[in-house]
This record gives structure tokens, sequence and C-alpha cells, in this order.
């Protein structure tokens, strides 16, 4: 990794942005024709999957949330890039990781509007080929907007979600090139970390706490999604949320990532799925099932020393549900609107 060798697929990202979030929606088809690559593959969580072309993720995505979250603005936490380290996939890829903010002024997916300030938690992903956007995963929290908007999605979780803040060291927005040695520690890291889930993966029997100590440092913050929570320090999160996941959930295949970079003290990762798990009773509150489902996630790490201290993780929690049988978007804003019974509604 060369000093300044992802700096010309930073800037074309940050322009996209700029024309993007400054687009009326009479315009979103000029932006995207832009700057994004005619066989474009964009990847969004349930409801929206996979979408093969530039116009169809203006129309399907931008172009309705822009019109629910009025004067909407991005407020950016996470800005890297960095060569994907994974044999086979390669490329290089820019990640963005914040907040979509705006004015809750019209539906959006059946969630009633709220006329008040709401923000979209978001993660994307983009592989930038010459000066076009080739391929993107864009996660973002839903369940969160609709718990703004006052909608109970999930049985109460395991620890607490907020709108989370980025960074404590507030240097996530790496514009300028950085040293590579840096993104060569973080990525070690987190190497480390994934292949060190010995007490899950292989059965190794050994208190949770002392597998998490040799990859996170004692002051960790895990700010996972709405329904899950986050949570503070490696006991904490060991007993609110590592824990009940790994009990929760049995016939565990690792699907393996898309992507894995570095740059700085931060990295990341996402795959499409991740992981593939069947609930066993209790993980979120809902019921054991027979029927594997799949774990859409991204994770977005921030380095101290030679440990990870901060994560920020997307699941794609509605389409996991989903598979299970269980619509939670559907089953949650129907109530809403009225076109469910209580009975139906409070099924879990």
């Amino acid at each position: 990794m060369g000093v300044g060798l992802f700096q010309a697929e930073k800037q074309l990202v940050r322009d996209y942005y700029a024309q993007l979030d400054a687009a009326v929606p009479t315009a979103l088809d000029q932006v995207q024709d832009r700057f994004v690559a005619a066989d474009y593959l964009w990847r969004g969580f349930h409801p929206f999957h996979e979408i093969r072309s530039a116009g169809a993720v203006a129309e399907a995505f931008w172009l309705p949330l822009k019109t629910a979250l009025t004067s909407m603005q991005r407020r950016m936490d996470v800005f890297m890039a960095g060569q994907n380290t994974l044999e086979g996939h390669g490329g290089v890829w820019v990640v963005s990781m914040g907040h979509l903010m705006g004015l809750f002024d019209h539906p959006w997916l059946g969630i009633p509007p709220t006329g008040k300030m709401a923000m979209l938690r978001y993660c994307e992903f983009h592989r930038v080929v010459g000066d076009k956007i080739a391929e993107t995963a864009m996660f973002f929290d839903i369940p969160h907007l609709m718990m703004q908007a006052g909608l109970q999605p999930f049985p109460p979780q395991t620890a607490a979600h907020l709108v989370q803040p980025g960074p404590m060291t507030h240097d996530g927005l790496m514009y300028d090139a950085q040293d590579p040695e840096q993104g060569r520690k973080t990525l070690a890291a987190i190497d480390h970390m994934v292949n060190d889930i010995k007490t899950w993966r292989d059965g190794i029997q050994e208190p949770l706490v002392e597998e998490l100590r040799r990859s996170w440092n004692e002051d960790m913050i895990w700010w996972g999604p709405a329904g899950i929570g986050a949570t503070y320090t490696i006991e904490r999160y060991a007993r609110q949320h590592s824990g009940p996941f790994r009990v929760g959930l049995t016939d565990r295949t690792f699907n393996g990532h898309i992507c894995r970079i570095a740059e700085g003290h931060f990295g990341g990762f996402f795959g499409w799925p991740n992981l593939t798990l069947t609930p066993s009773g209790g993980f979120m509150g809902m019921p054991a099932t027979n029927t594997p489902g799949d774990m859409r996630v991204i994770d977005i790490y921030r380095r101290d020393g030679d440990k990870l201290t901060e994560n920020w993780i997307f699941i794609d929690l509605l389409h996991f549900w989903n598979m299970q049988g269980i619509d939670i978007l559907a089953r949650t804003t129907n109530i809403v609107s009225g076109h469910e019974t209580g009975a139906q509604g409070n099924k879990p």
C-alpha cells in the first residue's frame, strides 16, 4: 500500500456524495450516470436486496428516501479506502459510515413520518474502477428509524441502542493519505480477532471474556444494531451480546467476506451473507426455529494499540427474521396503519 495510493478513489466518492446529496429528485439519474458504472451491482438491506442498475437504485432507494427525509444531509464519522485484502476479490474500495439526517416529513417503507429530525444510520462500501463506482454495499439500520418514529419492531433488547456517535478519537474521516504501516497493524488486529473466535467456532472450553481479551481492549465499545443494542466493556459485551448471541444461534456457517480493508487506525469488512445460523430460542426474544437464516453484516473497527477498541455493526435483521417467516417491517407498520389486529401484531 503506497502513500496516496487511494486519493483518486476517495475524491471520486466525495464528489459523488456532494452531487448526490445536493441533487433534487429529478437530477438523481444524471448523478448516477456520471459516477456509476453501467454494469453496477448495489447490495442493500431488506426490502431492497440486490439491484443491478444505477437508475433502478435511484428510483427504488434514493428517490423515496430523499422524499421522506427532506433537507437530508450526510453526517460522516468514518471515511477510508484500501485495497481489498481477500484473495480472489481484489479492487480498491472506499468506505463511508455515519448517519443520513433529515426531517422525517413523508412515509418511507410504511414507517409513519414524525415531522421531526430523524437519522438513518448507514455504512457504505464502494468498489471504484477507474472513474466509476462499479459495486456498492449500502447497509442501513431501518429498525432504528422505526424506533425514532415511535414503533417497537422487536422485543426489549439486551443492550442499549442510541443514536450512535463516531469514534471517540474523532479521527475517522481520513480524507488525506495515511501511514500504510498503521493500516497493516489494524488489519492484523482484525484478522487476529476473526481467526480467534474459538470458544464458539471450535468448541474450545474457556471463559468467553478470556477469548475476548486477546483481541479487545478492556474498555471496548460494541455499537450494535437496533434490536440488539450497544454495550461497553468486555464483561458487559460478553453478558449483553456475545454470550446470548452464541447461545441463541446454532448450526453456524461462516460464508466468508466479500471485502476486508484497513486504513490508519480503522478497518472493516462486509459479507453477503457473512453467516448462516439457526435460532435455537431466546435470541432477540424470539422463539426457536428449524430454519437457517442469513446474516448480512458490516463491521467497522477502530484499533487502539495492538487491539481493537470500538466496533460499529450493521446486521440485516429484517432479512434474517423474514427468512424465519417473521416480516418485522410489514408487521410493525401495518399495526400502525390499522391493517392488522392486535393479536397478530403481538405474535413473535
